[in-house]
């Protein structure tokens, strides 16, 4: 997911992704721990979603 797209996004739906993003970053890493997992790279790009969204929220908090 691009900053861009993130940034289009209301405070409301921001909350949601995150808690979203937040979900499939802990299933992901359960899967790891159990070798369950076969795309590694999944757990980078899902951790780094998770920050932009946060860095989006934080921006917005700061705004207001």
């Amino acid at each position: 997911m691009k900053a861009k797209e993130i940034r289009g996004l209301s405070p409301s739906e921001l909350r949601a992704k995150h808690d979203e993003l937040k979900e499939e970053y802990m299933n992901l890493r359960f899967q790891l721990e159990t070798k369950q997992l076969e795309n590694t790279a999944a757990i980078t790009r899902v951790r780094r979603d998770l920050s932009r969204v946060l860095t989006v929220l934080t921006e917005n908090e700061r705004k207001a």
